[in-house]
C-alpha cells in the first residue's frame, strides 16, 4: 500500500488534527508549522504572528483507501475558507486557510475543488484558501500532538474543537476508520 502526504491549514491545528485522525485511510496526522520564514519555530514564535508560518496538520494517507478529493471535501466542510487570517476568534496569519500540496496531482485537485465550490456558490463570500507547494514543515511541540484527546477539560477543546468534531461526525460518519469512534463522541 502506498502512502501520500498532504498538508492543510484550517485555523488552529487542535481543531482539525483529531478529525483527520479518525478517517479511514489516514495513517498519521502531525500538527505543525509550515510555509514560514524561520527554521524550527516554537509555538510562541508562531503565535506572535512574526514568522509567517501557518498552523497546519500534515496528513499521511493511503490513496487506495482515501482520495485527495475526500480529504478536501472534509477540509472545506470543517472550517471557513472565506476569511483571511481568521477562524472564528482565532485571528492572525498563522490561522490562514491553506492547502500545501506535495505533488502536481494534489495541486490540480485542490484548484479544481476550489473552482467547483466557487461555481456552486457553496459559500457566501469568495474562497481565500491559498494553494502552494509544501515547504519547510516543522512538527509542533509534543504537547500539541493529539491535543484534544489529551486535554478534554480544556475550555477551547470543549467550546470549539468538540463542535467541529460533532459536525464532522454528523456529516462524514461514513469515512470513520472505526465506528466505535462515533459512539465515543456522543
Amino acid at each position: 500500500m502506498s502512502i501520500e502526504t498532504i498538508t492543510l491549514g484550517a485555523g488552529c491545528f487542535w481543531c482539525i488534527e483529531n478529525i483527520f485522525a479518525r478517517i479511514k485511510g489516514v495513517t498519521s496526522v502531525t500538527s505543525g508549522y509550515a510555509d514560514g520564514d524561520i527554521i524550527n519555530p516554537s509555538y510562541e514564535q508562531v503565535c506572535s504572528g512574526t514568522t509567517n508560518h501557518a498552523e497546519v496538520v500534515q496528513i499521511a494517507f493511503s490513496p487506495e483507501l482515501l482520495s485527495v478529493e475526500q480529504i478536501l471535501t472534509v477540509f472545506f466542510a470543517i472550517h471557513n475558507p472565506t476569511t483571511i487570517n481568521r477562524q472564528g476568534d482565532d485571528i492572525g496569519s498563522q490561522y490562514r486557510s491553506t492547502i500545501l500540496f506535495h505533488n502536481q496531482v494534489q495541486q490540480e485537485i485542490a484548484l479544481a475543488r476550489i473552482a467547483e465550490l466557487t461555481d456552486e456558490k457553496a459559500f457566501d463570500q469568495p474562497i481565500v484558501t491559498t494553494v502552494k507547494a509544501a515547504n519547510n514543515f516543522y512538527s509542533a511541540e509534543s504537547y500539541h500532538q493529539d491535543y484534544f484527546t489529551n486535554n478534554p477539560e480544556n475550555k477551547y477543546c470543549q467550546l470549539v474543537v468538540a463542535k467541529k468534531i460533532q459536525k464532522f461526525l454528523h456529516e462524514f460518519s461514513y469515512l470513520l476508520k472505526d465506528e466505535n469512534l462515533l459512539a465515543q463522541a456522543s
